[in-house]
């Protein structure tokens, strides 16, 4: 079992950036692809980026494309998102999630594990 704790939301203007963190503990961390999703109200929690193991391989949704970039730290047990070119659109509670397995996946239901949220609010 592994617990995860998300931090570092806020608010930033439009076009602004930020770095959203995700700490593991518990079991071994690097035995986890993680995972980070969205919800936004009264609308669905959505994929938005996922990593591999060893951080080698990564997969992205089409609208964050090209402006988020996650990333992992075995050494610290922390994987990171990177949001750069912040839109009003991106607002949203943000939560880290993992799940045992080799591949990266973008259905929430294939994640064990899932951290509280953390609030991000861009304005316009």
């Amino acid at each position: 079992q592994v617990q995860l704790v998300d931090s570092g939301g806020g608010l930033v203007q439009a076009g602004g950036s930020l770095r959203v963190s995700c700490t593991a503990s518990g079991r071994t961390f690097s035995v986890y692809v993680m995972g980070w999703f969205r919800q936004a109200p009264g609308k669905e929690r959505e994929f938005v980026a996922a990593i591999s193991r060893t951080g080698s391989s990564t997969s992205y949704a089409d609208s964050v494309k090209g402006r988020f970039t996650i990333s992992r730290d075995n050494a610290k047990n922390t994987v990171y998102l990177q949001m750069n070119s912040l839109k009003p659109e991106d607002t949203a509670v943000y939560y880290c999630a993992a799940r045992s397995g080799v591949t990266t996946n973008s259905v929430p239901n294939s994640y064990n594990y899932w951290g509280q949220g953390t609030q991000v609010t861009v304005s316009s």
